[in-house]
This record gives structure tokens, sequence and C-alpha cells, in this order.
């Protein structure tokens, strides 16, 4: 008895000894994940619209007198990229006074806890996404067994503080910036889009970042197919000069920024509310064939 006892003691030590390894490895990947993100040449949109993500994971810098505001922050090892970026374009990361954000996943999420600490800035969200960003990643509506590996630690990021929690239709303003928050649900349950205006020269143009509007496998909520289709609904009602999203591919950064460079405007490449709708469409299609990532 007493040898099995030994030996018991002996197994239970060694299965905590893995789990802390485990949760020790765990956290060193998320810290060097990139998800396959490389630096790119941050550019203008058009008026005060800056990109300054990666070459698929986006990030934008909206500048203003009284502070500029940073929407999304990469991974957390590609945040760095993104303060590069903001200085590359002539910016100080410390007058970055606000952090939006479009959905907690730690490709969008994950840095904004890093962007925070460097720059001071508050940061806001919907109420489902200041949980996920606060918890690190956590969303009561993920599949047990990955939810199980956030809480333990095994996947993740580093929790980022909420200083406000914002409702659907809110605008958040920072001297003559506004932007207001529309929550397209059905990507995450808090998925947030914004639209705002940038005046660039004597016009006036309207911009949506429209959120992911495909549901994942992993991330399944009673709710999710009415969350979607009113989010089709909201966003076909946003007029849309220039758009984009969280991923560049989907709203053609490369393609447009090589465009820029050979058009007498260098903003008309952007201007695609054609391209906008046929986003929405092509989201709307996927949904009724019940397509998930």
């Amino acid at each position: 008895m007493r040898h099995f006892t030994k030996r018991y003691r002996l197994i239970v030590l060694l299965g905590l000894v893995s789990l802390v390894a485990l949760v020790l490895a765990g956290r060193r990947l998320n810290a060097t994940k990139r998800g396959g993100q490389e630096p790119v040449e941050p550019f203008r949109i058009a008026g005060n619209l800056y990109y300054v993500g990666a070459n698929d994971v986006s990030a934008f810098l909206i500048t203003g007198p009284e502070g500029h505001i940073v929407l999304d922050g990469g991974y957390p090892s590609t945040a760095p990229m993104i303060m590069a970026s903001i200085a590359k374009l002539g910016f100080n990361i410390k007058d970055v006074k606000v952090l939006l954000n479009s959905e907690p996943h730690p490709d969008h999420g994950g840095g904004l806890g890093v962007l925070r600490k460097a720059s001071g800035a508050e940061l806001w969200a919907s109420e489902a996404s200041a949980y996920s960003l606060a918890s690190g990643g956590d969303d009561p509506d993920m599949i047990l067994p990955l939810r199980a590996l956030v809480r333990i630690g095994i996947v993740g990021y580093p929790a980022a503080r909420v200083d406000h929690v914002f409702k659907d239709g809110d605008t958040i303003r920072l001297g003559p910036l506004a932007l207001t928050a529309h929550v397209t649900g059905g990507h995450t349950r808090g998925c947030t889009s914004w639209s705002f205006q940038v005046r660039d020269g004597e016009r006036v143009l309207n911009v949506v970042s429209a959120c992911d509007l495909v549901p994942l496998a992993m991330t399944r909520y009673p709710e999710q197919g009415a969350d979607l289709e009113r989010s089709f609904r909201v966003l076909r009602s946003l007029p849309a000069d220039i758009w984009v999203t969280c991923h560049a591919r989907s709203w053609g950064r490369y393609r447009k920024f090589v465009a820029r460079a050979a058009a007498k405007d260098p903003v008309e490449p952007f201007i695609d509310p054609a391209g906008y709708r046929a986003y929405i469409a092509d989201a709307e299609a996927k949904h009724r064939r019940g397509f998930v990532h």
C-alpha cells in the first residue's frame, strides 16, 4: 500500500509538472506567434486614415489634433509592427488616445494590451468582446475543449484592461474624430463594425470597417444565424465610399496599394462601394450554404 501511495504521488507530481510545462510553453508560443504576418509599408488611405497593419492582419490609424485612434491590435507579437508603422508615418504612439477593436480573437485583439501599455490609450469594446479581451481570449461561445485550453493558458493572449464598454450605435469621440459602433454579430457575438467620415481635400468620404461575417466552427451560439441576418441588413444600410476589414486580403489592401502609385488620384483605388456590396453578398451566400471557417 505504501509503495502504491508513493507511486501515485509520483504520477500526480509528474502530471502537474507536465501541465505547468505545457502552460509555460503555450504562453511562450502565444508571445511569439505571428500567424504568418510580416511587416508591410504603411500608407495613407485617404485624409487622416492610414494603414498600419501587417501583410494580412489589418490595423488602422485615424489621426486628429487632440490625439489619434488605432483600430485593432493584431497578435501580441505583431503589435510592434503597428507601432513601427505609426512611427514611420511620422506619428507618436504616445499620441494614440483611443484603442478600438473589431473582434477579440488573438489575431485582432491579442496585441491590444501591448499597444495600451505603450501608448497609455483607453481601450473601448462591446460588452461581449470586453469580456474576451479582459480574460485573454476566453469566450463563453467557444467549443469546450478550446475554451479549456484558453482557461489553463495553453492558447489565448495577455489580458487587456477594457476602460469603456459601448453599446450598439454609440459614437466614440476624440476631438473632431467620431466613429460609430455597429455590433454586427455572427463571427463572434460582439463583433463590431465601424462607420466614420474622413475629409480628403474638398471631399468628405464615408468609411466602413466591416467586421468578419463568416462564422467559425469553434464558436457557436443559438442566436448566431439571426445575428448574421441582422448584420447583413445593418451593413447594407451604411453608406460606404471606402471599406476595409480586419483581414487585408478581403478588401484588397495590396492591389489597391499598388494601384495608388500609378493613379492620378491616389485615393481613387480605395473608393470601392461595389466591392463593399460584393463583400456582404458573398458572406450572405456562404451563410445560406451553411459555410463556416
